[in-house]
């Protein structure tokens, strides 16, 4: 189904006819003004923060001590992932971004920060714990393909006094910030006790809390504001074989919402799109452009989320826009930001 034939459905929930809506909502002045009240936002991220090394080269031929290819080495690139690439989607569409996250005492730790500098990140939040070393993902690709990924991480959860640290630095800026994002990867930052505190500290002041999780502390995440996990993530918590349908991932949403207790529930499905469920259910088809690299999208979309939460977007538009969002930065190698001129085209082109 195209977005466009599903924009009627989609904008029938709130009442409004697709044309009404499109005219309301999806004018170029509209788009612009949703784009640009997301530079007078102030978003933290706290998370698993990630080096990504990529090794760009081609293959000639196959190895003579094992059959395995070899790469001729052409260039090296050296990015932000996890957390971080969440942050660079916030500060790339004008948010000022707090990050909070831990890295070991190693040379990848003083490559991280000169990046994080160099973009405009602040680092005070990046706590240093000697006794891990820093994640990083080293990914070997020729021609845009990838050969192989070299992990170096710890997965066990921070001590206490890491803990104390991370959440010292989340109460020194609470008061300050318009939403707050939690992304884990199971790296152990975000521990049983972290999550629960920043939740709470954060509902005593109103500020949004927008959750993007993996399997571990699943359903520690209760009474978030808007909980995005993937079709996936969300069926082996349940431990429910999910087809991606809309039927299935509808019973799916009301069982994690009898855990969960979310605000909101945003069920990403990959080439199906997205689906809502805040009492309601709407579906978003995902956006035909063409896809060199899924790495990062979810990162980009709940950046955008956080945003148009802070910005007091409806819903269903600041999914939309999310959605779109990650389609552009699917289109390149690697995970990337998003950029504003790219979203506002994307916008532009497929939703007038």
């Amino acid at each position: 189904m195209s977005i466009e034939k599903d924009f009627a459905a989609i904008f029938a929930i709130y009442g409004r006819s697709n044309a009404k809506c499109k005219q309301d909502i999806m004018r170029t002045d509209s788009i612009e003004s949703i784009l640009n009240s997301f530079r007078s936002k102030r978003i933290a991220v706290i998370g698993d923060i990630m080096l990504d090394k990529y090794i760009f080269g081609h293959v000639s031929r196959i190895s003579p001590e094992y059959p395995v290819p070899v790469v001729d080495v052409t260039h090296e690139d050296h990015r932000l992932g996890g957390a971080a690439n969440v942050a660079l989607n916030t500060l790339s569409l004008g948010a000022e971004t707090l990050l909070i996250g831990v890295t070991g005492d190693d040379i990848n730790r003083k490559i991280l920060l000169e990046l994080l500098r160099g973009r405009g990140l602040i680092t005070e939040g990046i706590i240093c714990d000697t006794s891990r070393p820093t994640t990083s993902k080293t990914r070997i690709l020729s021609q845009n393909h990838h050969i192989t990924r070299v992990d170096v991480e710890s997965r066990k959860e921070i001590d206490k006094r890491i803990e104390e640290e991370i959440i010292g630095s989340f109460e020194n800026i609470i008061g300050s910030i318009d939403a707050v994002v939690l992304e884990d990867y199971n790296k152990g930052l975000l521990s049983t006790t972290l999550i629960k505190r920043i939740i709470a500290s954060a509902k005593t002041k109103g500020v949004p809390v927008l959750v993007d999780p993996k399997h571990l502390n699943f359903f520690t995440y209760k009474e978030s504001t808007l909980f995005k996990p993937n079709l996936s993530e969300m069926a082996t918590s349940l431990g429910m074989v999910l087809q991606n349908n809309n039927e299935a991932v509808e019973e799916g949403c009301r069982q994690l919402q009898e855990k969960i207790q979310a605000e909101t529930i945003i069920v990403t499905r990959s080439d199906k799109g997205m689906t809502i469920f805040d009492g309601t259910f709407t579906h978003i088809p995902a956006t035909s452009l063409e896809v060199a690299d899924v790495s990062g999208a979810g990162d980009t979309v709940i950046g955008v989320l956080a945003l148009g939460l802070a910005a007091g977007t409806d819903i269903v538009t600041n999914a939309i826009i999310a959605n779109l969002a990650a389609a552009t930065v699917c289109q390149e190698v690697g995970a990337v930001p998003v950029r504003p001129e790219k979203l506002l085209k994307a916008c532009l082109e497929h939703l007038q």
